[in-house]
């Protein structure tokens, strides 16, 4: 076994120990604010509103491992999961700095690249959360503020908005069904924008298949 493979083993190892730790914090929190305040809702509430939202959440979350695993790479995907903030952070991110460091995905040198991306992004963010949270009450007018508000509107948009332009610039007629498509969907259904995780992986399919038949007749 070379190092690589040992490296990846670790990795899963660790990984799943962390990914369990995170959730039971996650599961102590509520606990500790209903042993707190003496607060228990009934069981019958706890199933009701779980119900609700769970299949989507889980729908959601079992796509988005499948999608961006191959992006992040096995540690970069358990910080990734542990850490949140997948689609807005972790992944830019880490496409951005394989694309700058000109690896191909799904390589050893990538699976570095993107863990040393996603690990400063989560230092970082939780660095800037932190000092957000002591200087909450200062900067709440200026967050609040009318003329700031759009940008902070389109952060997710002007983030993806920038990595699509590189890809699509090397690959734009695989671009133009998904793009065509996707964008006709949300005009024609606009309550589908809540829905971006799901849509990410039918994105990917249609442009697989547009490949497919444009490799056949052989525009590609």
């Amino acid at each position: 076994m070379n190092e690589y493979n040992e490296y990846i083993l670790k990795t899963n190892k660790l990984g799943k120990a962390w990914i369990w730790t995170a959730a039971v914090l996650i599961f102590m929190v509520p606990v500790a604010v209903c042993i707190r305040f003496n607060a228990w809702p009934a069981a019958s509430s706890v199933l009701k509103g779980l119900l609700g939202v769970a299949p989507i959440y889980w729908t959601v979350g079992f796509i988005e491992v499948v999608t961006y695993t191959p992006m992040l790479g096995t540690a970069g995907t358990y910080l990734s999961f542990v850490t949140g903030n997948v689609t807005a952070l972790k992944v830019p991110a880490a496409l951005n700095a394989i694309e700058s460091a000109e690896v191909k995905l799904g390589t050893e040198q990538a699976e570095i690249i993107s863990t040393i991306a996603i690990a400063t992004a989560s230092i970082i963010t939780t660095i800037v959360i932190a000092l957000g949270v002591f200087l909450f009450a200062k900067l709440t007018p200026i967050l609040n503020s009318p003329s700031l508000k759009p940008a902070f509107d389109n952060i997710l948009p002007a983030l993806f908005g920038g990595l699509g332009v590189v890809y699509i610039s090397r690959n734009w007629k695989i671009a133009v069904a998904p793009i065509i498509i996707m964008i006709s969907l949300f005009i024609a259904v606009p309550s589908l924008g809540n829905s971006v995780g799901i849509l990410v992986p039918v994105g990917i399919i249609i442009a697989l298949g547009a490949s497919k038949i444009m490799y056949r007749k052989g525009w590609l």
